[in-house]
Parts: structure tokens; sequence; C-alpha cells
């Protein structure tokens, strides 16, 4: 059964409280063995041990993004609105991208301008994260997921666009970042919570995550935010002199 929107923020507050402390203690114990504060563990033993730790790492991973989207649902995020380039952004998180290197496939990110945006940085940089890291995951053959992003400036209001996806995809999430925006798959295995934080965090911002129109879910996403006009663009009102 589903849970009603208005109680999912207090479902996912029940759930991570009740998950921290068991997760805790069991990997508190896990690490008491590994320095050897009981006995002395063979190499074998250990290889179980720190597949054991990195298990528990993943959970609470896990736990952390289920807090986040509490907390999202919830409306109880505060978001600052300094400026910063999104485009920079963009270019810093590619070269950390390592997702889908034993299957070549890779990022490339397509020269471009400063495109000015305000709002939470580091979390926008998570969300940005998560739609690159399921382009690379999703791929199944070799090839290369081009990122670009730009502005479409003829509308109102004005936003920054990111794409990632193929050429011809590109073109046609960037096609509907003017209107109501195709639906987004956000509901994936492998991902954790990833998707579903990063399409919250990007709506508590005033921007929106979609998927290509017309195809698959899962051959190309775009992100899109106001976009903050340059400064020697803005129109100031003159004062009137009393």
């Amino acid at each position: 059964m589903a849970v009603e929107p208005d109680r999912l923020p207090r479902t996912l507050s029940l759930a991570v409280h009740e998950l921290r402390t068991p997760l805790a203690v069991a990997l508190g114990y896990v690490r008491m063995l590994l320095r050897e504060q009981a006995d002395t563990v063979t190499d074998a033993q250990r290889a179980m041990l720190e597949g054991a730790a990195a298990s528990c790492a993943r959970i609470g991973a896990l736990i952390a993004e289920m807090s986040e989207l509490e907390q999202l649902e919830a409306g109880t995020v505060p978001v600052s609105g300094v400026p910063f380039d999104l485009a920079a952004l963009v270019v810093e998180l590619s070269g950390t991208m390592r997702e889908g290197a034993d299957r070549e496939v890779r990022l490339e990110v397509r020269a471009m301008s400063p495109v000015m945006v305000a709002g939470d940085r580091t979390r926008l940089a998570t969300a940005l994260r998560a739609l690159m890291q399921a382009g690379l995951r999703e791929r199944s053959e070799p090839g290369v997921i081009l990122v670009k992003c730009s502005t479409v400036p003829d509308n109102s209001p004005r936003w920054a666009v990111v794409t990632i996806g193929d050429e011809v995809v590109s073109r046609s999430l960037v096609d509907a970042a003017s209107a109501t925006p195709p639906p987004f798959d956000e509901w994936r295995g492998g991902l954790g919570l990833a998707l579903p934080v990063a399409r919250r965090v990007t709506e508590a911002h005033g921007g929106a995550v979609w998927s290509a129109p017309g195809s698959t879910p899962r051959t190309g996403s775009a992100l899109r935010l106001p976009l903050v006009m340059p400064l020697k663009q803005r129109i100031v009102p003159s004062r009137e002199a009393s």
C-alpha cells in the first residue's frame, strides 16, 4: 500500500531513526574485530569483515539520503541564494566521474561560457553528480555521453540548462526546457535515493529535472534552474529626486 504524500516525511523520519542505531552497533562490532580488539583475525576473515564494513557504509549512505529526502519532502531544507557559475560546476564534477571506465563509457564536456545561477552549490552539485552517474551507469555499450550547460534566454523565466546524453538527445532535452518538462524516472535500482533527492533539490531551487521526451527515460536527462542575469543586463529602476 502506498504511503500518503503528507505522511511520507514522518515515515522516512521513523525509518531513519529505527535504522541508524542497529547499523551503528553492527558497524562498531565489525570495526572492533578489524582492529583485533577481541582476537587476531586471519586474512580470509579480514577480507570478509572489510566486505561487511563496506556494506554497512553503503547502508549508512542510503540512510543519509533517506534523511535528506525526508527534510525535502517536509520543506524544512533551507535553500541559499548565493550566485555561482553552473558551467564551472559541471566541468568540475565531470572531471571526478569514474563510473563506466571499465565499460569504456565516459563523459565529454563541451566548451561552455559562464552560466550564472543562484542557490546551494553543494546540494546542486550532489544532484548533478547523481544525474551524471545515472547516465554513465545505464549506458551498456562503449561511447561518449555529452554534458552541456547552456541557456534558454528567449522565454520567461530565463533558464540555465544542463543536458546529459548524446548529440540528438541533448537537442531534444533543450527543446523541452521552455515548456512543461516531460516526466523523470527517478526510481531506478542501483542508485539508492540519489535521483529522488536530486529532483527535489532542484525543485526547491525553482527548477526541474526531466528525461528525454518521446523515448525511454534512460537515454538522457536534463536539469534547469532560473538564470541569474549578469549585472550589466539587469534593469535597475531609477530613483526620483525627492
